[in-house]
């Protein structure tokens, strides 16, 4: 049902308005719809009272049973062509509680009127008020919250700074530990570089370990005249100084401020470069001084400190290699000094060779010998006492001199070993010796030896055979056992040589001994009957292809004995031909 109302004064307005509020209210819209649904009315209705002109109010309500009514209110100006209608629609109930769409001017009805607007505005105001108390919750809510978040963002400030200063003292700790592994591998690194027991090379990989990481130039200094080879030049006065007084000097135009090191004056020989004048020390007095220039502007502090280690271990090093050679040039020279000039027969010739090591103290423990016995035998010798260097020399002669003196009697090669064994093992218990006695008959082709230890005799008989005499032998001289060592015999026919020889001869670490003995036998073999009469020839050719693979980590002996194949021998004053 349609209501209509002509609207051309504010009275028609005011009323046009009551009656919507009315219907409204009929159709069961709630205060707050209503004050919205009149409040726009009424600013339209008065725009349109200021055009002047009829218009026309036209109030009604669509919608089927199921579906959602709508009130619809429309203002239409009599004139439709001059002013466009304005239409606005509300959801309602459909159904209206109480239809009134009359216009009444009574004072009654304007005042019921008037006194239901007044209530829906107070509704409106009550629901206002909500939303007022509702606003200011929510603004405090905010505002917490934005104390809140700005407290958070304070604390995030805060454990971000003390995150950032942990990553960058973690950082900083783990470029030190970086930096002190750095300086540890190189400290281990150059000690296993100066482990040489030539003190010339040791001198020479200085530079070479120290530039350019951790010196732009080097000096050595060693005080000694022999090593010192280099033309003579004038030394820094730190370098002087740090002699003088066993400690490092830091010559530079401003302090350095080292850790354990003396600031001096720059060095007039070169005052815009700083130096670093570092002692080499040892147990009785320096050494000399190494002398070092920056790589850059200076030195870090911890690269100073570990330029002072690096010094010691070096002058340990050049140290430790002189007290070597020193050591090594008086057991080679006294071992040589010891060993026998070979006695000259007829019927037996001998020829022997002696090589020192070429690496390490290993010289000193082997020694050969030879010499005639009252009943006119001749007994060659070889051995090999453990240990090297100085000690083990002395011992060898000790060892020599007790065999000549037990050997007088005529004691067999067998007796002879028995007896040394003791010998050795009361005067050094803890050194021990491996020996080869060989005894030639003057009067018959009987050859009789006994070893104690040693790689056994190899024979080559005239028919070019080779045999490796390794019958039951004793055991090394001087163990804590009680031995007696047995003699063996063997035929040697005119043209027959013996071999006699170290384990430096025959024996290789990757291989054993074994090998090297067939090697010697092969190189015996191989040997005509003419090549034997030159018997120092034969000796020099048996030890080039031994010792071609050889490393030199030991001395090496060699003693030829050859029986001639015809040869005229003295005994009781008559000549005779074996």
């Amino acid at each position: 049902m349609k209501h209509t109302w002509p609207i051309d004064t504010a009275t028609d307005a005011a009323l046009a308005r009551i009656a919507t509020a009315r219907l409204a209210s009929a159709y069961g819209l709630s205060p707050l719809q209503r004050t919205r649904l009149t409040t726009a009315l009424s600013a339209q209705l008065r725009q349109c009272l200021a055009k002047d002109g009829s218009w026309l109010l036209t109030l009604y309500v669509t919608g089927t049973a199921g579906e959602q009514a709508h009130l619809h209110v429309t203002v239409t100006a009599a004139d439709p062509a001059a002013h466009p209608p304005w239409r606005t629609s509300v959801a309602c109930a459909g159904t209206p509680i109480a239809e009134d769409g009359s216009l009444a001017d009574s004072p009654e009805v304007l005042a019921e009127s008037l006194l239901d607007a007044d209530e829906d505005t107070a509704v409106l105001l009550d629901r206002l008020a909500e939303q007022e108390q509702l606003v200011a919750f929510h603004r405090e809510e905010l505002h917490q919250t934005n104390q809140g978040v700005l407290a958070l963002h304070a604390e995030l400030d805060a454990a971000g700074q003390a995150q950032r200063e942990a990553f960058a003292a973690e950082h900083r700790a783990r470029r030190q530990a970086e930096d002190a592994r750095r300086r540890l591998t190189f400290l281990a690194d150059a000690s296993a570089a100066l482990t040489s027991l030539n003190h010339d090379e040791v001198v020479r990989r200085l530079p070479e370990l120290l530039v350019p990481e951790y010196a732009r130039s080097v000096d050595i200094w060693l005080f000694d005249g022999d090593d010192d080879r280099r033309p003579a030049t004038p030394h820094p006065a730190a370098a002087v100084t740090a002699a003088r007084t066993g400690r490092p000097q830091y010559a530079a135009l401003e302090p350095g401020e080292l850790p354990g090191v003396d600031d001096q004056p720059p060095s007039a020989l070169d005052p815009e470069r700083p130096l670093l004048c570092v002692p080499l020390p040892t147990r009785r007095a320096p050494l000399g001084v190494l002398t070092l220039a920056p790589p850059g502007e200076r030195w870090d502090p911890d690269d100073a400190v570990m330029l002072i280690e690096f010094a010691r271990r070096a002058s340990i090093a050049i140290d430790n290699a002189r007290r070597f050679e020193r050591n090594r040039d008086i057991a080679e020279t006294l071992q040589r000094a010891l060993l026998t000039d070979l006695p000259t027969t007829p019927a037996l010739r001998l020829a022997a060779r002696y090589l020192p090591a070429t690496h390490g103290l290993n010289i000193g423990g082997d020694w050969y010998d030879a010499f005639r016995q009252p009943d006119g035998s001749l007994v060659a010798v070889i051995g090999d006492v453990t240990g090297h260097g100085l000690h083990a020399a002395v011992m060898m002669s000790q060892l020599r001199t007790a065999l000549r003196a037990y050997a007088v009697d005529g004691s067999s090669p067998g007796t002879l070993l028995t007896r040394l064994h003791t010998f050795l093992h009361h005067l050094q218990p803890d050194l021990y010796a491996t020996a080869v006695i060989a005894r030639f008959h003057p009067d018959e082709p009987t050859l009789t030896w006994a070893a104690a230890g040693h790689p056994p005799p190899v024979l080559r008989t005239p028919d070019g055979q080779v045999h490796t005499l390794d019958a039951k032998p004793g055991a090394m001289l001087g163990i804590p056992l009680n031995q007696q060592i047995e003699d063996h015999t063997v035929h040697l026919p005119p043209g027959s040589t013996l071999a006699l020889y170290t384990d430096g001869l025959v024996e290789r670490r990757a291989q054993g001994i074994d090998p090297g003995i067939a090697r010697l036998a092969d190189a015996l073999a191989a040997f005509g009957p003419a090549e034997l009469e030159d018997l120092d020839g034969s000796a020099d050719r048996v030890l080039d292809p031994l010792l071609s693979d050889s490393e030199r980590d030991d001395d090496v002996c060699l003693l030829l004995c050859h029986v001639a194949q015809h040869a005229t021998v003295e005994r009781d004053g008559t000549r005779i031909r074996p």
